[in-house]
């Protein structure tokens, strides 16, 4: 079972002064991309909580997010008057340079900055932080479950786009006979209308088989079917895979643009564009798995 790394997980503790909500989420990334977004008073436990989540998420653009809302009344922020002078200062300053007016909601819109509003941050309870713990441990449940369910979906594209493949490599069989012995009249067609009434009838048909066989397709073929199959297998049996499928599509590629440069047949041709569209989807989608 394939999992993506597309991600959301969330959860929610409830403690007696405050409501802690925790989010993960994730995109895709060829290694683990880890940052955290944390208040102050968890700060300490940054490196801790790093490794709660690298344990569990392998690959990915990882975003982590702890949101608290106070309930205790008596927990207040406070303004942070230097921050509020310094900004102000900076507007007046700005306003008379540019012969502006000042912004007549300037208090309003200093308070939206940075660091004009201060939380008085305490230490941090050893209790509320098993609580923390065991609430990442439930963010990181829902965000496995996410992967899942949009690994999921990645499968049906996979399965319904290898099946395609397969399907229009079975249509190639009845062009691909027909197509040598196009081929081998051609050939015979083009040496009657030569000038010349004599030629090495045994050196001839030595070129025509040399010929022929370097137009075969019959390996390209048996190892693009095996690359399909191994493809789906790898799909079904493994997990965090990505990297794998991504390395089998490239084999499959390289099949398909062999069979493209050696069908020598209109028909196969526009089999073959039909094919390199549906593994080009494939590839797209390859870039998402874990």
């Amino acid at each position: 079972m394939i999992q993506s790394m597309t991600g959301f997980g969330k959860a929610v503790a409830e403690l007696p002064n405050k409501k802690i909500s925790i989010e993960i989420k994730s995109l895709n990334s060829k290694q683990l991309d880890l940052n955290t977004r944390i208040p102050g008073v968890y700060r300490e436990k940054d490196i801790e909580i790093r490794n709660l989540l690298s344990q569990e998420i392998e690959r990915g653009k990882v975003d982590f997010y702890i949101f608290i809302e106070h309930i205790d009344s008596t927990i207040s922020n406070k303004i942070n008057l230097g921050a509020v002078e310094s900004y102000h200062k900076q507007i007046t300053e700005t306003a008379t340079k540019l012969n502006i007016d000042t912004p007549t909601d300037w208090f309003s819109l200093i308070l939206r900055l940075p660091e004009t509003i201060k939380t008085e941050i305490t230490e941090l309870d050893e209790d509320e932080w098993l609580t923390i713990k065991q609430t990442v441990a439930e963010t990181l449940k829902a965000f496995t479950s996410f992967r899942i369910q949009e690994g999921a979906m990645l499968e049906k594209i996979f399965t319904n786009k290898i099946t395609a493949i397969s399907t229009l490599l079975q249509e190639i069989e009845k062009y691909d006979s027909e197509r040598i012995e196009k081929i081998k009249i051609r050939m015979a067609e083009a040496i009657k209308k030569l000038e010349t009434s004599s030629f090495d009838e045994n050196r001839f048909e030595q070129e025509m088989i040399y010929y022929i066989e370097r137009l075969d397709v019959n390996e390209e073929k048996s190892r693009l079917d095996n690359h399909l199959k191994y493809f789906l297998e790898t799909m079904h049996t493994e997990k965090s895979q990505g990297r794998k499928l991504g390395f089998i599509a490239q084999e499959i590629g390289r099949e398909i643009n062999t069979l493209g440069s050696k069908s020598n047949h209109a028909e196969m041709q526009k089999i073959v564009v039909q094919m390199k569209d549906e593994l080009e989807q494939v590839k797209e989608q390859i870039l998402n798995v874990l």
